[in-house]
């Protein structure tokens, strides 16, 4: 293994997992076990290992590898029933950890949020478990009509005008959406851009908006853009904020998608490729995937809160109270996490986004302890690219966000392929890193939210 050099205690899931099987197939004993995911339209996704049958001496160890397991399921492919089929003690096992009093108790709340029902654990046989039934949707790619072009971002809302596929107009205003509390504040600003947006062309044939969070029918079920607003008006005036606002521009079609599926997907039309797995890295880890067909899976891709460090003394998400997810390891917080072991000591009063910005200059300067921040990165990213490719089926990664850009960018990618090539050559050959020109991340971006809408003309 190589060594994250800032962080010796780090434990790759991908290894941990590998371990664990190892050990079950020397013993001969292995049992098959299989969690499917049940989410709305009745779609199912399945995913199978195997594991200790109850009676072994070793099942024990069945149980933080199935959590971890279930953990990383939940919020790459999202669901509202986890289905484990194989030994009992598993299943009863999973159905305590996530439940309202369960270790993650978070994760049952926040999945009963996003599917309106209370998240459920079933536990069956495994010849019981129900099979695959998956239905990606070919989204977007509609370069036909006057389009609007709409990204929702934390710091600025990004708006272009979009005619055959050309940008004639783009537009970027400053706004504070996680610190208001009154949806009013949003929904002007929202209709001000499709407004400003729809004013350059002669008519508008349909909307596409990409935005941070999960989005179901074009509704809003959670996002951190509307961190500070009340449940009652969120479920009154939020859910429904798009859609209120394309009404005002009239009887057109709309689309909202999350915005890491929306950079996949920019990603894909630009590289004329598949299988794009787009990650951001910024505020947190966003994520979003265009499969082998060129579709979205409708899967949550929220890999924010995926597990990639299995060391049960890992640093601590504050909003999920898990340890080891991925917000702290590809995200500004893991610069910040790191600056101390690497001898740079930065400002209590400045914002995370000073402190990323400081860590960066100190790069540009030459800063040996910089350096040393996004190599340590760059490693995590190498077993976590590692772990991912279990669950999807990659050929690039698209790199994003303000922790990837520049110089502090290279090394993570230089680092990260330093893991696959030495651990996981097979994956080396077959999966390609790249980060997007500005010109690509800025148009493609806007071309790709207002491709979303299929229009009849």
């Amino acid at each position: 293994m190589i060594k994250p050099i800032l962080d010796n205690e780090f434990k790759p899931a991908v290894l941990e997992n590998k371990a664990f099987l190892e050990e079950v197939r020397r013993s001969g004993a292995g049992v098959p076990l299989v969690i499917a995911l049940e989410r709305t339209g009745g779609f199912v996704s399945r995913f199978e290992t195997s594991v200790f049958p109850d009676c072994h001496n070793k099942a024990n160890l069945n149980l933080k590898y199935a959590e971890r397991l279930v953990k990383t399921l939940l919020w790459a492919r999202g669901g509202y029933n986890i289905i484990v089929g194989g030994p009992t003690r598993v299943g009863e096992h999973i159905r305590h950890v996530f439940s309202p009093v369960g270790a993650r108790s978070f994760d049952y709340h926040f999945m009963t949020r996003v599917y309106e029902r209370p998240l459920s654990v079933t536990v069956t046989d495994y010849d019981d478990a129900p099979a695959s039934c998956e239905s990606p949707l070919l989204v977007g790619r509609h370069l036909n009509g006057c389009r609007i072009g709409f990204d929702a971002g934390g710091s600025d809302r990004k708006v272009s005008a979009v005619v055959n596929g050309e940008v004639i107009f783009s537009e970027e205003t400053v706004w504070h959406p996680k610190m208001h509390d009154d949806p009013d504040y949003h929904y002007k600003g929202i209709l001000q851009s499709f407004r400003s947006a729809a004013s350059k062309m002669t008519s508008v044939d349909g909307i596409g908006v990409s935005a941070a969070g999960i989005y179901v029918d074009n509704r809003t079920m959670v996002a951190s853009l509307f961190l500070k607003v009340p449940q009652d008006r969120f479920d009154h005036q939020v859910k429904d904020i798009f859609i209120r606002a394309a009404k005002e521009i009239g009887n057109v079609p709309i689309s909202v998608c999350n915005d890491g599926d929306v950079a996949a997907l920019a990603g894909s039309m630009h590289l004329n490729k598949n299988n794009v797995l787009g990650i951001a890295m910024g505020t947190s880890e966003a994520a979003g995937y265009v499969n082998s067909s060129g579709s979205i899976t409708g899967w949550l891709n929220e890999l924010a809160f995926v597990p990639v460090d299995c060391n049960a003394y890992a640093v601590i998400d504050e909003w999920s109270g898990d340890y080891g997810c991925g917000v702290k390891y590809f995200s500004q917080d893991a610069v910040i996490r790191l600056a101390p072991a690497a001898g740079i000591q930065l400002e209590d009063a400045l914002s995370p986004a000073e402190k990323l910005k400081a860590v960066q200059e100190l790069y540009k300067s030459g800063n040996t302890g910089a350096k040393l921040i996004f190599e340590t990165i760059g490693t995590y990213f190498g077993y976590a690219i590692a772990y991912y490719s279990d669950f999807y089926d990659i050929d690039y990664i698209q790199l994003l966000g303000r922790v990837a850009s520049g110089d502090g960018g290279n090394n993570i990618i230089e680092n990260a392929n330093r893991v696959l090539n030495k651990e996981f050559p097979l994956l080396a050959r077959k999966i390609k890193l790249y980060v997007p020109d500005e010109y690509e991340r800025r148009v493609g971006q806007s071309i790709a939210a207002a491709s979303l809408p299929e229009i009849s003309k």
